[in-house]
């Protein structure tokens, strides 16, 4: 049975065992393939059969006590419009808050450095305080009441079981004492209403943080255009970008951003390709050029035929796919998940264990306090958004520098990578074939062009581009052109026959080269393909081809093989010719895989592996899927095949080989970033739960510790944005 994949937006999670519980509850649920749930973007990734529904999806959410939206299009402003109405009245509720926790807060300060005046007595009356008090824990602080509600309803206690706990508790010591006891001094409304004051802080400034490690969406969504100046009858019609259509004309003036993916009919111009490449320089853009939307055209006027639009696009695609990957999972969230799942019960635990040994060993009411510090400072949040955050914010900085990674176990991956194949063509060379050496008279190299002219055959056209730039003659007429298969081309000019073609064709017409043509051997050898002109009696005229090793080759393998990384070069090229290219880049034979065949490729990725090396494998054609499919992790220039990118785990827009070194860093970098997050997450609690448990933390620094754990991991995450790549 076929399945479908659909993303939909969460709310109302609070903590890592909220995500896992929904995550748990959607895999559990018949139909369902897989689902990952991430509290960080606040996103489930639902894999389903196509005869469950997104309804149903939606109430399985909905009957654990959590919402669903579907995330598309048609949902997308009502999303926007929804988590805007939420921060707006969690600002609502904090300004509250504040304003009814300050009085108890600053008299408790005032009352404990020894001042006792009036106004200072009459906020310490247990009314006064049950008043001021009372809205903080239960309209404000309803929201925990609920998730705690449904949390327990599910045997899947969260963070707001633990808040609502321990608040309750403390709020309700404070009503006994101050109305139905002797200790009517020894209340700790302050306390209750201070937690849920610092805890909803906490909360408010842990989203204005998300929304920061998401920015690299919002401006990739920005870059977006929202109308087009399409040309309809030869008028220029302003129309909204949903109703372009390919085949379309749109015109572009200078300045403009470019609001469709197309082929250039009309104008030239120098294109600033930034936001997909990440290089700053612009490029030069001639008639059949591609362009792409949401590049800026930076001067001249231009005319550009509609070839994808809307989702269709390059930016829509890059978009969905830094979506996906900040909406994946790390391996090392396992650890994290692991934890979460038991941290709540433990905690729990410990909270009963420290109130009946404080209370058996002290007095009770010092140990309900104990307990309450316990279950306000030990809050798993911290351990859910370590992780996710990382990514979100690493995979947008990626985005940035056009490094598009897939997911979180491509960037965790390839910061561990041992191994990194690079195929030739493409990768360590421009894969553009440019003529490299002449031998023979203009005349007969302009004979040579025009027959190369008549040719379909990829070394064709570098000739025919080197006549162009040479300003050869035009004025050669081919006629009764013929394909030679394997050997070449023949054809007549001006009444005499011509063939061009390798020295495979000059043996078969038994044609032998002269003094003036043998270097051809020295040339071959160089990894240049060599093709002669010959009439029926000599050879006239001899061009080397050859693909250039691009400029950044030698420095990127370098810098891979400085960060202790074995670089190998695969090429069906044969050994004297890769050899010769190796040399070029600092590669030694040793590093060398020569006369590989296309459907080998994927052997030599396996032979590494074989060998216990984790291996990137880098290419940019149709026949480097499989090894690219092999690969731990497949990485794809993004000047090649769409095969060959829809396979990758990463995909390098600018084909620069630079950037394969800047991702490699960014995956270490952010790797780093995650274990310091959890490291930070796992200590807090490992030293906070034993100090509230020992009364040397009281409820309100608990709090505020616990909602603060959250903002550090996330600014932590954020300052990946200030590192280097």
């Amino acid at each position: 049975m076929s399945s479908q994949t659909e993303t939909f937006v969460i709310t109302g999670m609070t903590c890592a065992n909220c995500s896992a519980r929904v995550e748990k509850e959607l895999n559990s649920t018949p139909g369902v393939t897989t689902a990952t749930v991430n509290l960080a973007t606040e996103k489930a990734t639902v894999q389903f059969a196509e005869d469950l529904s997104t309804e149903q999806i939606i109430g399985t959410v909905e009957n654990i006590g959590y919402g669903a939206i579907l995330y598309d299009d048609a949902h997308k402003q009502q999303i926007a419009a929804e988590k805007k109405a939420y921060v707006a009245k969690m600002k609502r509720d904090l300004i509250v808050s504040t304003i009814l926790t300050a009085p108890l807060m600053i008299s408790m300060i005032l009352m404990l450095l020894g001042n006792h005046s009036g106004i200072v007595m009459f906020f310490h009356r247990p009314i006064v305080q049950l008043v001021l008090a009372t809205p903080v824990q239960f309209w404000i602080g309803a929201r925990f009441y609920k998730g705690a509600y449904h949390a327990l309803k599910t045997l899947a206690p969260n963070m707001d079981v633990l808040v609502a706990m321990g608040t309750s508790a403390a709020y309700l010591l404070s009503v006994y004492n101050g109305f139905f006891s002797e200790n009517y001094t020894e209340l700790y409304f302050e306390s209750s209403a201070m937690i849920i004051t610092l805890i909803l802080l906490g909360k408010y400034l842990e989203q204005a943080a998300k929304n920061k490690t998401g920015n690299a969406i919002k401006q990739l969504m920005a870059l977006q255009a929202k109308e087009a100046t399409v040309l309809i009858n030869g008028q220029q019609v302003k129309l909204p970008i949903e109703q372009v259509k390919t085949a379309d004309l749109v015109l572009v003036k200078p300045g403009e951003q470019i609001p469709v993916d197309g082929i250039l009919v009309a104008g030239q111009s120098a294109i600033d390709e930034s936001m997909l490449t990440g290089e700053s320089l612009p490029v030069e853009k001639q008639v059949s050029d591609n362009v792409f939307g949401g590049t800026i055209n930076t001067n001249g006027s231009l005319t550009v035929k509609a070839t994808k639009v809307g989702e269709g696009s390059v930016l829509s695609q890059i978009i969905r796919m830094v979506e996906e990957a900040q909406g994946s999972k790390a391996p090392i969230q396992k650890i994290a998940d692991r934890i979460s799942s038991i941290f709540v019960p433990v905690v729990l635990g410990i909270a009963l264990v420290t109130l009946l040994v404080t209370g058996f060993l002290v007095d009770w009411q010092t140990a309900l306090i104990h307990a309450v510090s316990v279950l306000v400072i030990a809050c798993p949040c911290a351990l859910g958004l370590a992780t996710p955050t990382a990514i979100m914010v690493g995979t947008g900085l990626g985005a940035k520098q056009g490094i598009l990674i897939k997911g979180g176990q491509a960037l965790e991956g390839a910061a561990h990578l041992s191994s990194i194949v690079l195929d030739k063509t493409g990768t360590i060379t421009e894969g553009k074939p440019v003529v490299t050496d002449t031998v023979g008279g203009q005349v007969e190299l302009e004979i040579f062009a025009a027959m190369e002219k008549q040719s379909e055959h990829p070394l064709a056209k570098a000739i025919v581009n080197f006549a162009e730039e040479k300003n050869f003659s035009q004025d050669f007429s081919v006629e009764n052109f013929s394909s030679l298969p394997g050997q070449g081309i023949s054809g007549t000019i001006n009444g005499e026959t011509y063939f061009a073609g390798t020295v495979r064709l000059l043996d078969s017409l038994d044609i032998q080269l002269t003094q003036a043509f043998n270097q051809y051997q020295e040339l071959e050898s160089m990894g240049k393909t060599v093709m002669f002109l010959a009439n029926q009696t000599e050879v006239l005229a001899m061009i080397a081809v050859a693909d250039q090793v691009k400029a950044s080759s030698k420095e990127a393998i370098a810098s891979l093989q400085n960060r202790g990384i074995k670089v190998y070069m695969m090429t069906g090229d044969n050994r004297a010719a890769a050899q010769y290219i190796g040399q070029q880049v600092g590669l030694t034979a040793e590093q060398i895989f020569a006369e590989v065949l296309p459907e080998d490729k994927a052997n030599y990725v396996g032979e590494l592996q074989k060998n216990g090396d984790l291996v990137g494998m880098v290419g940019d054609g149709i026949n480097d899927a499989p090894a690219l499919a092999l690969a731990d992790i497949g990485v794809a220039m993004g000047t090649g095949s769409d095969i060959a990118m829809e396979t990758a785990d990463v995909t390098i827009m600018n084909g620069d080989l630079k950037s394969l070194s800047k991702m490699v860093r960014l995956s270490q970098l952010t790797l780093w970033k995650i274990k310091q997050n959890l490291f930070w997450a796992f200590i807090y609690n490992t030293i906070g739960i034993p100090f509230a448990a020992f009364g040397i933390l009281n409820p309100i620094i608990a709090g505020g510790a616990m909602a603060f754990s959250s903002v550090s991991v996330l600014l932590n995450s954020l300052s990946l944005n200030r590192s280097k790549i």
